[in-house]
C-alpha cells in the first residue's frame, strides 16, 4: 500500500469548493447579464427618462394651489 497519504478534512473542503463553484457557473449561464447588456439597458432608461421630461409643460401643484406667475 504505497499510496499518497491525504488529509480527508482538505479533501472535503475541495470537492465542496468544486461543487459550489459549479453550481456558481450553472447560475451564471442562467441568469447572468453581460456588462454590455446592462450599460445598453441603462441608456435606454436614460433616453426614456430624457425624451418623457423633455416633453412636460409644466411642474403642477396637485393640491389644487395656484401658481403666481
Amino acid at each position: 500500500m504505497t499510496g499518497k497519504i491525504i488529509n480527508l478534512r482538505h479533501a472535503r473542503k475541495q470537492k465542496q469548493r468544486a461543487e459550489k463553484e459549479t453550481k456558481a457557473e450553472e447560475n451564471r449561464t442562467k441568469f447572468g447579464r453581460t456588462g454590455a447588456q446592462k450599460n445598453e439597458d441603462n441608456v435606454t432608461k436614460l433616453k426614456a427618462k430624457n425624451h418623457l421630461d423633455g416633453h412636460k409643460l409644466a411642474d403642477h401643484k396637485l393640491d389644487g394651489e395656484t401658481q403666481d406667475d
